[in-house]
């Protein structure tokens, strides 16, 4: 059974930091590219970071720059989002993703809600 499981959503205010953690049980890990996702009420979801399969290689939005920062631990099966200088617009329900390298399959986790406010 597949699984992507968030944690380390909270509640944090304006200039805080929070670390995201999608566990992934159920499939090769090692062979699935990793990103995150978030979605803002009334928003589409956007990415906001990925991660090759070997941690090689990271790709971010313009507007995490700098504040974010994605990396993965294969030993564990768990790809990381670090938050920095967390600002309100980036209140959101983030989901975690998975890509495989070849074929076409795809999983999602059922997201965790970051709140930025004082």
């Amino acid at each position: 059974q597949v699984q992507l499981v968030e944690s380390g959503g909270g509640l944090v205010q304006p200039g805080g930091s929070l670390r995201l953690s999608c566990a992934a049980s159920g499939f090769a890990f090692s062979f699935f590219a990793m990103s995150w996702y978030r979605q803002a009420p009334g928003k589409e979801r956007e990415l906001v970071a990925a991660i090759t399969n070997t941690g090689g290689s990271t790709n971010y939005a313009d507007s995490m720059k700098g504040r974010f920062t994605i990396s993965r631990d294969n030993a564990k099966n768990t790809v990381y989002l670090q938050m920095n200088s967390l600002k309100a617009e980036d209140t959101a329900v983030y989901y975690c993703n998975a890509r495989s390298i070849v074929g076409a399959r795809e999983y999602w986790g059922q997201g965790t809600q970051v709140t930025v406010s004082s």
